[in-house]
């Protein structure tokens, strides 16, 4: 005898792989998106607002209004005798929320930084690249002035033209002055 044919609901016979299943109906619900950025940043305010110190100080006011409030207020009104696990649990339930937004807000910094270490770090290439040039173009100009004469230079050689003709205006004169007592001497000195 052959074994019967199981089927499975709303489709083919479960022997059967060469036939698809048919789709089934799901459930479903809509959801609502949060945006990241803006999840993001509502915990980055948290954790800043939590590493101030007006957090301390009003969670410090909760905790010892609530404690006094259980020790010193009518047994009919207290609500979490001396154990104070009701405020343990509290407290619990804060940090166990306070936890993942702080390190939500640091994964953040974190990104943040990295971003801006790249952009650092192109900016210092860029910085690299532009001394780079410029020494180049300062090493191009030097070679160019050792053909270039400076200032100096040209002071030293209009120095030394000016003595030189000053030398030989000198020597003229000497000369055009023994060519005047000597009139045999021709030259210049000669009417």
């Amino acid at each position: 005898m052959s074994e019967p044919v199981r089927r499975r609901p709303g489709g083919p016979p479960a022997d059967r792989l060469d036939q698809p299943l048919a789709k089934r109906r799901r459930l479903t619900l809509t959801r609502s998106r949060m945006d990241p950025e803006s999840f993001g940043e509502f915990a980055e305010r948290f954790a800043r607002f939590m590493g101030t110190a007006r957090f301390l100080v009003w969670m410090t006011v909760f905790v010892l209004v609530w404690i006094a409030w259980n020790v010193f207020a009518p047994d009919a009104l207290t609500f979490d005798p001396y154990a104070f696990i009701f405020l343990t649990l509290m407290l619990s339930l804060q940090a166990s929320y306070a936890a993942p937004l702080i390190l939500l807000a640091q994964n953040r910094q974190d990104d943040r930084d990295k971003v801006q270490m790249e952009q650092d770090r192109a900016r210092d290439e860029q910085n690299l690249a532009d001394t780079e040039f410029l020494t180049r173009e300062v090493a191009a100009l030097r070679l160019a002035m050792r053909e270039v004469a400076t200032r100096d230079f040209v002071r030293s050689e209009l120095r030394n033209l000016l003595e030189e003709m000053d030398a030989r205006a000198a020597e003229r004169e000497q000369q055009d002055g023994d060519g005047e007592r000597d009139p045999s001497a021709g030259g210049p000195g000669r009417r």
